[in-house]
């Protein structure tokens, strides 16, 4: 279990899985969550961002208080590689989350990037 920077975390940090895609929560919700995990999709939880060979562990979450924001320390890993990363977390609506992360990602290196949008899958749970 992960130790956490903030006693308020359990309280308003995320709750629930989330997706890149809307289209990705339905392939979820029809056929698994474990089929778009297979699929090398991204999945984000409270917990970190897990894929097919690679996850970031989420160490320090510290919720910002002008902004429904977080800024999240986390440890990442792939293959043969173990870094650390910096992410924000911005609620942009109650369904839907942005990250940025501040590790620089080369497009043609087959890196996995971090960031981007992800959207919640109600009625999809961890496996």
């Amino acid at each position: 279990m992960a130790a956490f920077s903030t006693s308020a975390y359990a309280a308003d940090f995320i709750k629930g899985v989330y997706l890149q895609s809307e289209e990705l929560c339905a392939q979820a919700k029809k056929d698994s969550l474990q089929s778009v995990i297979d699929a090398g999709s991204l999945i984000l939880s409270e917990h970190g961002i897990e894929s097919v060979e690679y996850n970031c562990e989420f160490l320090n979450v510290t919720r910002a208080t002008r902004s429904p924001a977080w800024a999240v320390t986390a440890l990442c890993q792939e293959p043969g590689h173990l870094f650390p990363d910096t992410l924000s977390i911005l609620e942009l609506s109650p369904t839907q989350l942005e990250l940025v992360s501040v590790r620089q990602v080369d497009p043609e290196g087959g890196q996995t990037d971090n960031g981007g949008t992800y959207v919640l899958c109600d009625g999809v749970a961890m496996p």
